[in-house]
């Protein structure tokens, strides 16, 4: 795969002044991890946006800090947008070790047709988004697919522990736990309720008529 590389150089601008850095193109951040002292970074906001649409949360990046022969490998921890117009405004990066487990939210990524929703008129229910992993940094996988083609009957569902995943990856997130599910149309449903009321009711007659019958030959 290739590598997704990323520049940044210090910051000495701090506090409520990284305004104006971002009036010139360049977005606030911050490079910590374990055992890393924390460093104010400043990043070109357009090569920034280029970065995270590859790397999303889940894949590794080399930044090149300053002036700095080897890049520091990082992934992308938190990232801050402006709630109206959704505009970057801080990101963490997070220093790894590369002979280190790390756990992160890996994305879930559906493929494939659900036949129970086009034969069945089922209705496809989606419960998750991502699972928490844990794997060493080269390991990472930068999303998990969820196989959509085997949901073929209505109420079927896929489960965490139903998920495929490269040998030295570990998911964390409860196996038990639904992703992704078929349910009954408002119809069906309906229908199912109805059905269960007319069955109730013909046995409350059925028991009504037994009574009547029993206490006839009793007299």
């Amino acid at each position: 795969m290739e590598q997704i590389e990323l520049s940044a150089a210090t910051r000495d601008i701090l506090g409520k002044k990284v305004r104006f850095l971002r009036r010139q193109g360049l977005t606030p951040a911050n490079l910590y991890g374990r055992n890393v002292k924390s460093t104010a970074l400043q990043v070109d906001t357009t090569q920034l946006k280029h970065t995270l649409a590859k790397a999303g949360k889940s894949s590794l990046v080399a930044l090149k800090v300053d002036s700095a022969k080897r890049p520091k490998m990082v992934i992308i921890r938190d990232i801050q947008r402006e709630p109206l117009t959704g505009g970057l405004l801080h990101v963490d990066l997070y220093q790894v070790k590369m002979e280190e487990r790390i756990k992160i939210e890996v994305s879930l990524l559906f493929v494939g047709e659900a036949s129970a929703i086009r034969d069945r008129g089922g209705i496809l229910v989606q419960n998750m988004t991502s699972v928490e992993v844990e794997c060493l940094p080269a390991n990472m996988p930068h999303n998990i697919e969820v196989d959509l083609s085997v949901l073929k009957e209505l109420d079927q569902a896929v489960h965490v522990k139903d998920l495929s995943v490269d040998e030295g990856v570990t998911i964390l997130t409860d196996p038990e736990q639904s992703i992704i599910q078929i349910a009954r149309s408002k119809v069906e449903v309906e229908i199912a309720a109805e059905l269960m009321a007319a069955e109730a009711e013909a046995e409350e007659e059925m028991a009504e008529a037994a009574e009547t019958t029993e206490a006839a030959s009793e007299e």
